[in-house]
């Protein structure tokens, strides 16, 4: 099955409904990079009339993970997948559309054909940066995902 934007988007609504409603949605996804985009709105902000760092969490979290369910997807092969950790970096306040894109695909199949071919876990850091409309870095997050082998 081929992951695509549009079914992501319908993840969103059923498993992931707080992420949806702050309108976080994806615009595109291949093997190796995702773009998730979210625009500030009164729902989704914080005191300070910028987009509350939580939501922008979400998007970025959604870059790397998509990209995580797409590759364990084409190995045809029950893996489960986790967040182990995470770093962010706010470096502008968030308003207006905001898009995160990760480019880290490459790094996601490399981790799931070491766990099927060990049955060792693995881990593997994604990076997923968010520009403004202007195109503004205004935050990095890092995410350390866990995958494995299901038994």
């Amino acid at each position: 099955m081929t992951l695509t934007p549009s079914k992501l988007n319908s993840f969103l609504i059923f498993k992931l409904p707080a992420a949806y409603i702050c309108g976080v949605r994806s615009k595109y996804i291949d093997k190796d990079k995702s773009i998730v985009t979210v625009k500030h709105r009164w729902i989704n902000q914080n005191p300070f009339k910028s987009m509350f760092w939580a939501v922008q969490g979400m998007a970025a979290e959604l870059t790397t993970g998509a990209l995580m369910i797409s590759e364990i997807n084409n190995s045809g092969k029950k893996i489960s997948m986790l967040v182990l950790s995470n770093t962010a970096s706010f470096t502008k306040k968030a308003t207006g559309r905001i898009t995160f894109v990760c480019d880290e695909g490459y790094k996601v199949k490399e981790a799931i054909e070491k766990t099927i071919s060990t049955g060792d876990g693995q881990t593997v850091w994604m990076k997923s940066v968010g520009t403004n409309e202007d195109g503004v870095e205004v935050s990095t997050f890092n995410f350390e995902w866990t995958v494995r082998v299901k038994s």
